[in-house]
């Protein structure tokens, strides 16, 4: 988990791991590998903004394929992955529907999903839960702790929660004036 005021430029690093904003200095390295220069779609880094950046147009089982069809998976694993992702992400009534007719937990839930349908090697979260109410805050931890035990993804999780850092951190930093420390 990473901490720290507002606009000390937590979005900043997750959105230059994943390669959405350019590196002035230092690199970024996924599992030894400098991935500085690297387009964002080589990174195999799963994404979900703050602002979550789901598609009106799009059901959710087509916001789970979107990934997987960049990618050229085949149509049988494609509908292979949606049940496993719905069904874990308990979302498997919903696949039909449109992100206008889906809950703050729900569109959480299809964001989640979308980021990680690929399985990647890292998964990024900017503030996920921040609009959520607190019982499916609570429902949220859960199930982002089922996700990382399922999945082993390593996780980079943005929140000014001390109550969020505490439920999800096995490590947690603190971002002040520009220098990261462990807290």
């Amino acid at each position: 988990v990473l901490m720290g005021r507002t606009g000390r430029g937590k979005t900043t690093i997750l959105e230059s791991i994943c390669g959405l904003r350019r590196v002035s200095k230092g690199n970024i390295l996924i599992d030894g590998a400098d991935v500085t220069h690297w387009l964002p779609g080589d990174r195999q880094i799963g994404y979900v903004p703050q602002d979550l950046a789901l598609f009106p147009t799009l059901t959710v089982a087509a916001h789970l394929a979107f990934a997987l069809r960049l990618r050229k998976w085949s149509q049988a694993l494609i509908v292979q992955r949606i049940a496993e992702l719905s069904e874990v992400l308990g979302i498997a009534s919903l696949l039909h529907r449109t992100v206008h007719a889906l809950s703050g937990g729900e569109s959480q839930r299809v964001a989640l999903g979308r980021a990680i349908s690929f399985q990647p090697s890292v998964l990024l979260l900017d503030e996920p839960l921040s609009a959520l109410d607190e019982s499916t805050r609570t429902e949220m931890h859960e199930l982002l702790k089922r996700v990382k035990e399922t999945t082993g993804v390593t996780t980079l999780h943005v929140t000014h929660s001390n109550e969020e850092a505490e439920a999800l951190a096995d490590h947690r930093y603190e971002l002040h004036d520009g220098v990261l420390s462990k807290s």
